[in-house]
């Protein structure tokens, strides 16, 4: 399935909840969803009994958009969970969180994950001190990440979003942040009460395990 390329508020009306993707519109008084918060569509009051099928694929799109990732890529990731020694559910949560754009947007350098994504694929994102220009690259405890740029107002400008950002969102435990640089280190693997996501990953995995 290509990338949803509609109005992102859509996708959070036909999932029931707040997926906050388009960043700081998502907690200000013009986000959609808080004026239409029923589904999409002619049919959207129509009341159906969801099969035990339809609230595990509900829950693999609501997941898939959160991250924003496509269907290739996110089997992969649960491919390589189910290998993993971890339990397979928090190992492929633990792979999506590990992704650099989501590991930017956690840092609120950027207001939201697709933001996130164009900043790394721009190249303003170091790991290590080296640059990576790719979005799925999976960070590891240790990792040292910064942002940087030739244009001194940008880096400015993303300084002073950072902090605004860092008020409205709660503190990642997993990485430390110096908004003065715009640098962190990953100083753990995130675990499962790290990621603060409303999403049942069993269903996921029952889905896949058909």
């Amino acid at each position: 399935m290509a990338r949803f390329r509609g109005p992102s508020c859509k996708i959070c009306r036909r999932e029931g909840m707040k997926l906050f993707l388009k960043g700081e519109k998502c907690v200000s008084d013009k986000c959609v969803f808080n004026k239409r918060k029923y589904a999409p569509g002619e049919h959207r009051d129509f009341r159906r009994k969801v099969s035990d099928y339809g609230l595990q694929l509900r829950e693999k799109q609501k997941l898939k958009r959160i991250y924003g990732v496509l269907e290739k890529q996110f089997k992969l990731y649960f491919k390589k969970a189910k290998k993993s020694r971890e339990v397979t559910g928090t190992a492929f949560l633990q792979f999506l969180e590990r992704r650099l754009d989501n590991v930017i947007f956690r840092l609120t350098f950027s207001p939201s994950r697709a933001s996130s994504r164009q900043l790394v694929r721009h190249g303003f994102v170091y790991v290590n001190s080296r640059r990576v220009d790719i979005p799925s690259y999976l960070v590891k405890e240790g990792d040292d990440i910064q942002i940087k740029s030739g244009d001194e107002e940008k880096l400015k400008r993303l300084r002073r979003q950072a902090q605004q950002l860092s008020k409205q969102r709660e503190p990642v435990r997993w990485l430390a942040v110096d908004y003065e640089t715009l640098a962190a280190r990953v100083t753990a693997t995130p675990s499962r009460e790290d990621m603060h996501l409303p999403i049942q990953e069993q269903l996921i995995i029952e889905l896949y395990s058909r």
